[in-house]
């Protein structure tokens, strides 16, 4: 029994990064054929948080929670939910997707002035997970990526959308929720790149 157990658990980690769909939604990946650089956007906005009406109740809600265990955790945690994005998630984004070109075929940045491209990057879902030890759940992200060259943004080359990107720590070691997301966005980035060099050529 213990035996199935571990295999059952090693599987779900070593899948989870398979676990996503994507859904093209305007265009065709042979669209970003012989584009080497995308300058990355990334937006947040209209965020969908399971179990609550947006993310303003979500952040409500776990703030008061924290506040009534320790005066100062509830600020705490709002200020990490919203700093987690340009500090974790989007380097997380970038590096794993640079790392998968060995030559530097292709590669994204923030604020990359050399770009003649953009690549936005709209998380529209995100589920942190948890991990209480013996129990824990993958994040989980969505997100609708659209490219388009920087001069002409309503004329959009290619949008795709991915849906439950999972992330998870090696092991079941990723007791922190910005952790677990930031992996997300690592599988996220992961599957792009698999999918730019397949499907664009």
């Amino acid at each position: 029994m213990k035996k199935h157990l571990l295999i059952v658990l090693v599987m779900a980690f070593t899948t989870a990064g398979f676990a996503q769909k994507a859904k093209i939604q305007e265009g065709d990946w042979k669209n970003l054929k012989g584009i080497s650089k995308f300058n990355l956007v990334f937006d947040y906005s209209d965020l969908e948080i399971p179990k609550y009406k947006n993310e303003d109740e979500f952040l409500k809600d776990k703030m008061q929670k924290r506040e009534e265990k320790k005066k100062g955790d509830g600020e705490r945690f709002k200020k990490d939910w919203f700093a987690d994005r340009a500090d974790r998630y989007e380097p997380k984004f970038i590096e794993s997707f640079n790392k998968r070109w060995k030559n530097g075929e292709v590669m994204v940045d923030r604020e990359l002035s050399d770009a003649e491209y953009t690549m936005h990057v709209h998380t529209t879902f995100m589920y942190a997970g948890y991990n209480v030890g013996v129990v824990r759940q993958n994040s989980k992200i969505d997100a609708v990526l659209t490219f388009y060259k920087n001069d002409n943004p309503e004329k959009i080359l290619f949008q795709v959308k991915y849906i439950k990107a999972e992330g998870n720590g090696a092991f079941g070691n990723d007791y922190d929720s910005g952790y677990r997301i930031s992996e997300a966005y690592a599988k996220l980035a992961k599957t792009l790149a698999a999918h730019l060099k397949k499907k664009a050529k």
